[in-house]
């Protein structure tokens, strides 16, 4: 008779079979008679204490039988017996033991339980579509679940189960279907359709498919369903085939140096591709090698299930600055199986970074510097050195100068050179030597980032810095620069402008000064080489291209007697006043006319000055006096700039010569004589031609549009 059954482990120890369904006797069936447990979690697993009974049978013998469990904290007994090697109060959820002998070999799942969860392993055991496939109700197949190990060696297709059909019916045939049958991945499983032998045909990967949910027909010899369809179960079991592995790299930590013992740097974190379930995937992380080894061989620790990395050393010993590098490499291990010997592992390495913190001030490498600074010269003149024990790629190195005495005229300034930590101290205001010939300076340092609590300033970052400004020759200095006069033009040649003051600032030099014309662009002027007395050398013109806005400006050169000679220049500028220099100009001096024209308005005249109000308009403009008793043109004042000439009567074709003045406002005013040549030609067919008079062949109606246009001026 065959037993399907589950065991519970009562708490006083005994275990309890369940008989769940019988059937009559059948043939050998290899491999474990009862493939599924269920164990209750007692308090703990007492050392050498049987847990409950396996029976393997590969019917033939149990030639050379082995037993082989996931959890090193059990073993199995020669004949089928479970117990525990030590006392064990954490045992996992799950055991599997796996049985080989010459002929067979065989997997058995033992799941542990907790007492709230019996209740709902019975639930599972007795449900009507459970693992079993045992209904309630009268079922002719018998589909048992199938545990098959994972990466099972060679020969295949093997025998991993069978299915019972109780009823016999002449000529029925199983039918296996679903995914690893007739659904991809195809042709893993097939069925013998007449003894319902189920068999794998190749190994199998848990970490590619877990579980197989097939169904079990049996069909007549047309094909026809005459029983099922019958769910059955396939488990994979897992073997520890996978290494841990590190995916998260690179792995980098920082810890500041003089941290307290015990501060957490990192965590490490491997994955397993294994049942988490089972201790397949169970990790424990341990430190194989540290580089360097100094000051201690055991810097770090490693907690052995987080990962979490810490330090293991005193705050003193981990200083940066005693270190040979504040770079530590550490190569972690992570071991499956629970860190156990049996355990595949995997490797990666973490880099510890030992952060400076600001325990070490900056110090002057001396007390006293020199320079030396030439007067009237700026730029740096001295850099100051530092030394600091600090990390240089932090503000705990680098260094901030300030000048804490000497410069009350802030002629002088302090930057850090970011390369060399040094101090670039400056002159930027120019030096006088005859006001001072020495300067000393008090300078501190400090660093970027603040000191710790602990740690302080101390008398070697303050220094001096002893300034000697050497003399030289400066040129002269005009007073004041630059000279401003007002003149009027037109002043008689030989006229003083004014005379120029400079003097040398090298007061303790008795020296000379000569003055010369630097530029002059007009040639207008000259200086008196002695006293510095400015004439003019030509009539100065307001209206010159060399003067803007009124303003005409020349330079000076001082010039001392040291040896070599020194010079300064002067800016001179002369606003010239305007006077009523320039007769007014006439425009335009050229008109055409037709000679029966009706309407007589010749043209519109301009008139312009070159001077200034009040030298300019309003303008005067008359006709001289006419030739011959008849007057032929007049003259018509449009307002202060223009005025219009026009004829008395039509004109024959010629060249005619119109004399007209026009007088400025000027005191006095200026008139300017200028004739106004007019040209009275033939118009036909809206042509003008003046061809016998010398005029140009223009169109006549841009010669009407013209006209009207300067008349609507």
């Amino acid at each position: 008779m065959l037993t399907v059954g589950r065991a519970l482990l009562l708490r006083g120890g005994t275990p309890r079979v369940l008989l769940l369904a019988c059937a009559e006797d059948l043939e050998c069936t290899p491999g474990f008679q009862q493939k599924v447990f269920y164990i209750e979690q007692p308090f703990e697993f007492t050392e050498d204490q049987p847990i409950l009974n396996l029976v393997f049978d590969d019917c033939k013998g149990n030639n050379k039988l082995n037993f082989e469990v996931s959890n090193p904290d059990f073993k199995v007994e020669h004949d089928g017996s479970l117990v525990a090697l030590k006392n064990v109060s954490e045992a996992g959820r799950a055991l599997f033991v796996h049985a080989r002998s010459e002929h067979a070999e065989d997997m058995a799942e033992i799941l542990i339980v907790g007492a709230d969860e019996k209740h709902d392993a019975l639930k599972e055991i007795f449900k009507i579509e459970g693992n079993l496939g045992i209904p309630r109700q009268k079922r002719a197949i018998l589909a048992t679940p199938i545990l098959i190990p994972e990466n099972q060696r060679p020969p295949f297709p093997r025998s991993v189960g069978k299915v019972i059909r109780s009823e016999g019916t002449e000529g029925a045939k199983f039918r296996l279907s679903g995914k690893g049958v007739d659904q991809d991945p195809k042709g893993i499983f097939r069925i013998n359709e007449i003894s319902g032998d189920v068999s794998v045909t190749r190994p199998l990967d848990r970490e590619a498919i877990a579980n197989y949910e097939l169904e079990v027909e049996v069909t007549d010899l047309s094909g026809k369903i005459i029983d099922g369809p019958v769910r059955l179960d396939i488990s994979v079991i897992d073997q520890n085939d996978n290494r841990p592995m590190f995916k998260e790299g690179p792995y980098v930590g920082h810890v500041m140096e003089g941290s307290p013992t015990g501060t957490t740097v990192m965590r490490m974190t491997a994955f397993d591709a294994d049942d988490p379930s089972t201790d397949n995937a169970l990790l424990r992380y341990n430190i194989l090698k540290q580089t360097p080894t100094k000051p201690s061989p055991n810097m770090f620790y490693i907690d052995p299930e987080k990962g979490d990395i810490v330090t293991v050393v005193s705050p003193v010993l981990l200083d940066r600055e005693t270190m040979e590098t504040p770079k530590y490499e550490l190569v972690i291990e992570a071991k499956d199986m629970g860190g156990h010997d049996v355990g595949l592992t995997g490797t990666a390495t973490a880099t510890i970074l030992i952060d400076d913190k600001n325990d070490h001030p900056p110090e002057f490498t001396k007390k006293e510097f020199q320079a030396t600074v030439k007067e009237g010269v700026t730029g740096v003149i001295v850099n100051l050195t530092v030394g600091d024990r600090d990390d240089p790629a932090t503000g705990a190195w680098r260094a901030v100068y300030t000048i804490i005495n000497g410069n009350p005229g802030q002629s002088f300034e302090i930057h850090t050179n970011p390369q060399t930590n040094e101090g670039m101290l400056s002159v930027v205001k120019p030096l006088d030597y005859e006001i001072s010939a020495f300067h000393t300076l008090l300078i501190k340092v400090e660093n970027e980032d603040p000191l710790i609590p602990d740690i302080a300033y101390g008398p070697s970052s303050t220094a001096t810095v002893q300034i000697t400004v050497e003399d030289v020759n400066e040129g002269p200095v005009f007073h004041p620069n630059p000279m401003t006069v007002t003149k009027q033009e037109n002043i008689p040649i030989g006229s003083i402008v004014l005379t120029v003051n400079a003097t040398d600032p090298d007061t303790l030099q008795h020296q000379t000064i000569r003055y010369s014309v630097y530029k002059d662009p007009a040639s207008w002027l000259e200086i008196n080489p002695t006293n510095g007395t400015v004439a003019t050398t030509a009539v100065l013109d307001r209206e010159s291209p060399h003067v803007q806005d009124n303003k005409y400006t020349a330079l000076f050169l001082a010039i001392d007697s040291g040896n070599p000679p020194a010079t300064g220049t002067g800016t001179l500028h002369i606003t010239l006043e305007d006077v009523n220099d320039n007769v007014p100009s006439l425009y335009p001096t050229l008109a055409k006319v037709c000679d029966d024209a009706k309407d007589l308005r010749v043209v519109v005249l301009g008139a312009s000055d070159k001077d200034l109000h009040p030298n300019t308009d309003p303008f005067k403009f008359e006709l001289s006096k006419q030739s011959g008793p008849e007057k032929l043109w007049r003259i018509n004042k449009l307002n202060n700039t223009h005025a219009q000439v026009v004829l008395l009567q039509n004109l024959k074709k010629a060249n005619y010569n119109i004399p007209i003045s026009v007088t400025d406002s000027g005191k006095p005013p200026l008139t300017n004589n200028t004739e106004l040549k007019l040209q009275v030609c033939s118009c036909k067919k809206s042509r003008m031609d003046c061809s016998a008079s010398d005029a140009l062949h223009i169109s006549m109606t841009l010669i009407l549009l013209s006209l009207f246009s300067l008349f609507c001026l």
